[in-house]
């Protein structure tokens, strides 16, 4: 269940096992776009007394689908694609390929919205649904962080279970209609499987050695991984 009314995914990252502790509840939250929060939800945001959201989506999609409920709260973009979502469906990528091109041609964005996350909290990552780019840097800063792998990849095989199948088959219907040939569009539109995250974990040990190295191979100095790791994790 979203923990705010109209906002697709919306959920806390807390109580996650970590080294030394868990992950604290009420400083990372994320979600898909805040286009449709209703009246309800509107009162359940403000309860959750955030101060800062990081919206990863593009111009193109903030202006079809401008956030609700974000009046006077710092909003950071940090459009995380390079090309635009449409060119995914027509170029009929797998997900591990999306998830690949985030990590390559993305890197320094990635590290900005770790960034985004250390600064200030409670912090709301989004994009449109919460899936791909949410799930990828939340992934990332979790790790970074000292979360348990397995957590990791269980948070964030959870959100094709919060996605409500009537959703899924509008926009299904909707891209097919636009991207017939398409052969993944169930796959990237509605899907979060377990093995394409631990694929993606696997691919950044690898080449960088941990999640932290790649954070770091791109930038973050070791003092914003220890304070990362102090927003993040609380003691048992």
């Amino acid at each position: 269940m979203s923990l705010v009314s109209g906002a697709y995914n919306f959920r806390d990252t807390g109580g996650l096992p970590a080294l030394g502790g868990t992950t604290r509840h009420g400083v990372l939250f994320r979600s898909g776009n805040l286009a449709n929060v209703d009246a309800e939800g509107l009162v359940a945001m403000r309860g959750l007394r955030l101060r800062r959201i990081v919206d990863l989506r593009d111009e193109d999609e903030v202006v079809r689908s401008p956030s609700r409920g974000v009046d006077g709260l710092e909003t950071i973009r940090v459009p995380l694609f390079l090309g635009s979502v449409a060119s995914f469906f027509e170029r009929d990528m797998s997900l591990g390929e999306l998830y690949g091109a985030i990590i390559d041609d993305s890197a320094d964005r990635v590290v900005d919205v770790v960034r985004a996350v250390i600064g200030d909290q409670p912090v709301l990552v989004h994009c449109t649904v919460g899936k791909d780019r949410t799930g990828v840097t939340v992934a990332l800063s979790l790790l970074a962080a000292g979360v348990d792998p397995d957590a990791v990849v269980a948070d964030y095989a959870r959100t094709e279970t919060l996605l409500p199948a009537s959703r899924n088959d509008a926009v299904i219907t909707r891209i097919r209609e636009v991207y017939p040939g398409a052969t993944r569009i169930e796959e990237l539109a509605t899907k979060s499987p377990a093995p394409v995250m631990r694929a993606l974990i696997d691919r950044v040990e690898t080449v960088f050695g941990s999640p932290t190295d790649y954070l770091r191979a791109h930038g973050m100095s070791d003092d914003e991984i220890v304070e990362l790791r102090r927003v993040l994790v609380g003691n048992r």
